[in-house]
């Protein structure tokens, strides 16, 4: 079928209520135009319309549902931004056209068929250039290195990226290290993911090291050249070159905010308790339960041996893999499912067992945990998961976002998302699925098939979560009988639940150490590997999100921002997160003179994402601040319910605690109710400006539902139409791991949280 396509008396029904309209399909977007008033009312004068715009890889699921006795043809389509969307055609033959041609246009090929490789950029973005936020010398320069100390050096050793692929060029590394040591140590670390520098703090000179699991095995194997890079690390800074002089009281994290000067300054002006050379107490934090870890040593992989690491601890923090966090969106997706065709809020019991406020609480627990050790016990931490792309990049980027007041800036957020996701490889192209799947595109009742379980695929073929004991005891039983691989399983196959595969390879170099999961994507293979696909950088906005919320002057931007930014992960019109590492962006694809970045969009509209609250003065150098966050964890969390198009009233209940679960009675927010309709052809901007006529429309606020309205956008695409060997004991614990576009309207901006947040111990 040739495209442009369009398609005359089709309806689009959200909340219950059905809005006649015309379809248009282009190569890139499905268009939906239909009068700006509500139904059953006169179409003004100026006959303004509105435009519903849905980028292809935003679309998550479609189910056709045949003619039914109503006399409609049903397509309804789930967004990955949460948007639920139902069309109603009058012809069987209509839908199933129109069907076929999204499913054509957006499952499989290549990642250059996407919108980023044909997207020209409107004025507000063509004098600005994204790619140059990030400069990695520079931001190491500003934290220190080769500066205020000489302990760290960038190192050469990956420059082409033969070293590590899934690394950045730039490596920093202790000073008195070589990169033969590297080499070396690059052998005991899953995919050579050695420990290196992410973050040096400038007053203190305490870091943030980030690295992969080590390969201990059953047997226990050392590295002597890894246990001497960890130790470099963590003697980088001395405690006691620092005379850290503090009333308890005063940097306790019980305190909403602490300044680090307090922490590192000796002050003669008032009693203090003062503590001299105070003994460090340095920290590497697993993120993975306890028993994940131990079970992964039966793949050749697992945890550090405490006794070979000198003069620190380590401290697992529980975090669930990436199955469970893709089965526990698909949980609060079920809950909220059905606001296409009902005006009923959310499924509260659904939305509960979720366990998705869980998950982000841990994620700020052990965000708290890393923070401790850096301002109070001006201590060093090495993070890692299993592959230190995941797990790895929340804890470090959130840690950085509470420690230093540069990246909760506009432009700082920036630099934390280049640097800690896109430049050390955080899989986006696998983790987000950006060509879809076969089986996320069903017919009712013509082959037999239905919906499947929602964002992620769970229960159409998506792997579920690792915590299913019938799937643990089948991942247990593919392990010992050697199924499906040669006579081995890939370590893969437990930690991350991947079922041992053609596609599992090891190589010889260093990078692959343990063997390399190589995805495969050709359009041939129906689309993406659904058991790649996680919410994990969407779960680091969210905390981003609830830290923001608890201290909401301490952030230059605001929380559209972060829904934005959710927002274009997943449109593909911008080329800063279509692959998985910087190889393949810099290298391999020419990402830079290709496409776009994603910056473009937010420094084109700068204005747009300025939070009214920010008070720049509290994190002043000049006046003693540089203040730390301490961010409350599980027990604390609360919807972000404009990133799930619901009301914060439907998400949060009538009346939300300014933090949920605080002790001794919270101040009570009074939520607004839900703003009902677009009257009179125009739109009312979220920040209180009234938006322009619908139709030439520059408000993003129907572009956060799935919809590009910005002009120029919209002419020039009108124009072109176009990833046991000692008993019983080690099997249990290998079990153990294996274990709205609403034409109705949109949320009120929450009111202001009252007096600051404390921390709770």
């Amino acid at each position: 079928m040739s495209l442009p396509l369009k398609v005359e008396r089709v309806s689009v029904v959200t909340r219950g209520v059905a809005s006649p309209g015309t379809l248009h399909l282009t190569p890139h977007h499905l268009i939906f135009r239909y009068a700006s008033s509500a139904p059953g009312t006169p179409v003004p004068k100026s006959s303004a319309q509105m435009e519903m715009w849905i980028t292809y890889p935003i679309i998550q699921t479609v189910q056709r549902q045949p003619m039914n006795a109503a006399g409609h043809a049903t397509l309804r389509i789930r967004c990955r931004d949460f948007n639920f969307i139902t069309f109603h055609f009058t012809s069987d033959r209509e839908c199933k056209d129109v069907f076929e041609s999204v499913r054509a246009l957006t499952v499989g090929g290549s990642l250059e068929k996407l919108y980023a490789f044909f997207f020209i950029p409107p004025p507000p973005e063509r004098a600005v250039n994204g790619w140059g936020i990030y400069d990695a010398l520079k931001e190491y320069e500003r934290m220190g290195v080769g500066g205020s100390t000489n302990d760290w050096r960038v190192s050469k050793i990956n420059k082409s990226y033969t070293f590590c692929p899934t690394y950045p060029a730039h490596l920093v590394v202790p000073a008195n290290i070589s990169d033969n040591v590297l080499n070396y140590a690059g052998k005991y670390r899953s995919r050579a993911r050695i420990p290196v520098l992410t973050y040096l703090h400038p007053i203190n000179n305490c870091t943030i090291t980030r690295s992969s699991q080590p390969l201990t095995g059953l047997k226990g194997n050392r590295s002597p050249q890894d246990e001497k890079l960890v130790a470099a690390i963590f003697t980088s800074t001395q405690a006691s070159s620092f005379t850290r002089s503090y009333q308890q009281s005063d940097v306790s994290p019980a305190r909403s905010t602490t300044s680090l000067d307090e922490c590192t300054m000796a002050s003669t002006d008032k009693p203090a308790k003062v503590i001299y050379g105070a003994q460090q107490r340095n920290l590497i934090v697993d993120a993975r339960p306890t028993v994940n870890a131990y079970a992964m040593q039966a793949m050749g992989l697992g945890s550090e041996n405490m006794d070979n690491y000198r003069n620190c601890s380590k401290q697992y923090l529980g975090i669930d893999n990436i199955h469970v966090m893709r089965e526990s969106l698909a949980k609060v997706v079920e809950a909220i499912k059905d606001s296409d065709i009902t005006p009923l809020p959310p499924n509260r019991e659904l939305l509960a067992k979720s366990g998705w406020l869980k998950h982000i609480g841990l994620l700020l627990d052990g965000t708290q945990t890393i923070v401790r050790q850096i301002a109070i016990e001006h201590s060093h931490v090495l993070i890692h998961c299993s592959d230190g792309w995941d797990r790895t990049s929340q804890l470090s980027a959130l840690a950085q976002l509470c420690l230093d007041p540069y990246y909760r800036t506009i432009e700082g957020f920036m630099v934390l998302v280049e640097k800690d996701w896109v430049s050390f490889g955080h899989r986006f192209r696998d983790r987000s699925g950006f060509l879809s799947n076969e089986k996320w595109f069903t017919q009712v009742g013509n082959d037999g098939g239905g919906s499947n379980g929602g964002i992620g695929g769970v229960g159409g073929g998506g792997g579920g979560g690792g915590g299913g004991l019938e799937q643990a005891f089948s991942q247990a039983k593919m392990f010992f009988t050697g199924q499906g691989n040669g006579g081995r399983a890939s370590p893969a196959s437990v930690e991350h639940g991947v079922d041992a595969d053609p596609d599992y390879r090891g190589e010889g170099s260093s990078s692959t150490l343990v063997g390399e999961k190589v995805s495969k994507h050709p359009a041939s293979t129906g689309g993406v590997n659904i058991k790649e696909i996680s919410p994990v950088f969407h779960q680091f906005l969210d905390a981003a999100y609830q830290i923001m919320y608890q201290y909401p002057t301490r952030f230059e931007f605001n929380e559209r921002f972060l829904r934005r930014l959710l927002y274009h992960l997943y449109s593909c019109q911008y080329g800063t997160f279509l692959y998985n590492n910087e190889k393949e962006r810099v290298m391999d694809h020419k990402v830079a003179s290709r496409t776009r970045s994603v910056w473009d969009y937010f420094l084109g509209r700068r204005h747009m994402w300025v939070s009214e609250k920010y008070d720049k003065s509290e994190d002043s150098r000049d006046k003693g601040g540089w203040s730390v966050l301490f961010p409350k964890g599980v027990g604390h969390t609360r919807w972000w319910s404009e990133s799930w198009c619901r009301t914060d009233e439907e998400m949060n209940g009538r009346y939300c605690p300014a933090i949920v679960g605080e002790e001794g009675g919270a101040e009570l927010l009074s939520i607004g109710g839900f703003n009902k309709g677009i009257d009179d052809g125009m739109q009312t901007d979220e920040d209180g400006e009234s938006g322009e006529e619908v139709g030439v429309q520059t408000d993003d606020d129907l572009e956060e539902m799935g919809i590009q309205t910005d002009e120029e956008e919209i002419s020039r695409a009108r124009d072109r139409s176009d990833t046991l060997a000692n008993g019983e004991r080690e099997l249990v614990e290998f079990v153990g791991e294996l274990s709205e576009l609403t034409l109705a309207g949109k949320s009120n901006t929450m009111g202001k949280a009252i007096g600051k947040v404390g921390i709770v111990e």
